[in-house]
């Protein structure tokens, strides 16, 4: 396994050991047992069945960056608009999802080097609050791609989410609008956008930014859809295949570019940030 680059073991802080005190884990497919220590040193596929865990943003900038990577919009965090009355308030539920997993939000954004190329990079986390997008996801993004448009560096989000949180309500759903904006700011200055789309990628996110990109590329069997499917299929009445809403059945339809096994993700993107840089994916 990879030595812990000496930022993230800062970002993690002292209590990283704590929330990884589980010794070992079951995979959800396959059902084998698995040392969860050799899982991440396996990139967290399961070595069995090649089942895809889903990663914390910090593992998954760890396996993507050259080496450092800093962090912007940390400091933008979120309130209560709306003052949502449940069983739990909201800001517990923030503090509870803060505690878990060791986020101040569902997406860290920042800047480093991937395969020697300046890149921007969001990743977004779906330990926290289910990945889902609220103001401070679109903002942290929208931010990321302004700052990229002015540094003239491709921006590269890897997408998780449940869709638009709604804790709050129309003013999550209004991130849509910001985030595609700023997409459309960043791609007509020419520059270049790609995702990475995982497991899950759902709701206002990939109705959004994740399928605004130059390039589109999906993690091998990650779930990718709008809707669930048990709503479509009482909508429409019938069965959907049993591939369907995964990605390799959206790269056989055509709506995403390419699927890639999490081993080979880094140098896949090294080589698309080539042809970018060539002019090759612009033309």
């Amino acid at each position: 396994m990879m030595q812990m680059p000496d930022w993230l073991r800062a970002r993690r802080g002292k209590d990283a050991e704590g929330r990884d005190a589980a010794l070992w884990t079951k995979c959800p497919k396959c059902g084998e047992v698995l040392y969860r220590r050799d899982l991440a040193a396996n990139a967290f596929v399961c070595p069995r069945c090649a089942h895809h865990f889903r990663m914390s943003a910090f593992d998954r900038i760890s396996s993507i960056v050259d080496g450092d990577f800093a962090e912007i919009g940390a400091d933008i965090a979120p309130g209560d608009p709306l003052g949502w009355s449940d069983k739990k308030s909201y800001p517990a539920k923030l503090r509870g999802d803060r505690e878990k997993s060791g986020l101040s939000e569902a997406v860290v954004c920042g800047f480093g080097q991937i395969g020697g190329f300046d890149v921007a990079l969001a990743v977004m986390d779906f330990h926290f609050r289910g990945g889902t997008m609220g103001t401070v996801v679109g903002e942290r993004i929208a931010l990321l791609l302004e700052e990229a448009r002015k540094r003239k560096v491709p921006c590269i989000v890897f997408t998780a989410s449940g869709g638009a949180r709604m804790e709050e309500g129309m003013l999550a759903l209004m991130q849509m609008a910001k985030t595609t904006a700023a997409v459309t700011r960043f791609t007509e200055d020419g520059n270049f956008f790609m995702t990475v789309l995982t497991d899950p990628t759902t709701g206002g996110v990939s109705a959004s930014f994740a399928f605004q990109a130059d390039v589109i590329v999906a993690e091998s069997r990650a779930m990718i859809g709008f809707a669930g499917r048990r709503v479509i299929e009482q909508t429409i009445r019938q069965k959907l295949p049993d591939q369907f809403q995964t990605a390799e059945f959206l790269l056989e339809k055509g709506a995403i570019d390419m699927v890639v096994d999490r081993h080979a993700l880094k140098d896949t993107l090294v080589r698309l940030l080539e042809y970018a840089r060539g002019g090759v994916l612009r033309a």
